[in-house]
């Protein structure tokens, strides 16, 4: 209910300070799961697909962000965001069973296959996390590119700006393998990524996203 809600009323507020141009919502199916695979710019990009898509999306988030801030935590619940403890040495694969069971469910998943958000606008090289869910659930994986969201809400910046925002999502991709195999999980994840690329045309680059942007 409360989902429904900040669609209902924060759909109109959202397109009307930041047009939102949406490309491609049809390769999103209308039941059953799928994992939304998209190039990570801004905070932002977790709110503004969501509110485009006629169907709730799921992210995972870090438990601070459940935590804090009394309006960020109650934000981060209503778009349906899974709270995740990061400093848990078994963070990475609590954040997959649990990506694995939304999409058990019959819902759809979004991820940054990046891990964080760029800190230049580059597609840096994708980590092996989506393609495991792929490969472990069947899912199809749908690439999508955010454009606009790092101009409307850089990193460091508090306050957003105005501007536009561009969704572009892709075909959904389906691949075979095995996620127990490490050049499945790499060859997948390669692929993934570079269809993300052609979406966004960004410059692509060959290694993972500096450490330094640890805060996603």
């Amino acid at each position: 209910m409360l989902y429904r809600l900040t669609k209902i009323f924060g759909g109109p507020v959202l397109h009307l300070l930041w047009p939102t141009t949406v490309t491609g919502e049809e390769h999103v199916p209308r039941s059953g799961p799928a994992i939304l695979a998209s190039n990570h710019l801004s905070i932002l990009d977790s709110t503004f697909l969501p509110l485009v898509l006629s169907r709730q999306v799921r992210f995972v988030a870090k438990s601070e962000y459940f935590t804090g801030n009394p309006a960020t935590a109650m934000w981060m619940r209503a778009t349906g965001q899974i709270s995740i403890d990061r400093q848990s040495p078994t963070a990475a694969q609590d954040m997959l069973d649990t990506a694995a069971q939304v999409l058990r469910d019959g819902e759809l998943f979004g991820i940054y296959p990046e891990g964080t958000r760029s800190p230049d606008g580059r597609l840096y090289r994708g980590k092996v996390g989506v393609s495991w869910l792929a490969l472990a659930t069947g899912a199809p994986v749908i690439p999508v590119a955010m454009t606009g969201t790092d101009k409307v809400l850089p990193i460091g910046a508090s306050v957003p700006k105005l501007g536009r925002v561009n969704v572009r999502i892709g075909k959904p991709m389906t691949f075979t393998g095995s996620e127990k195999s490490a050049r499945d999980r790499r060859s997948v994840t390669d692929e993934i990524m570079a269809a993300i690329a052609e979406l966004s045309g960004q410059e692509y680059v060959a290694s993972y996203t500096p450490s330094r942007n640890k805060d996603k």
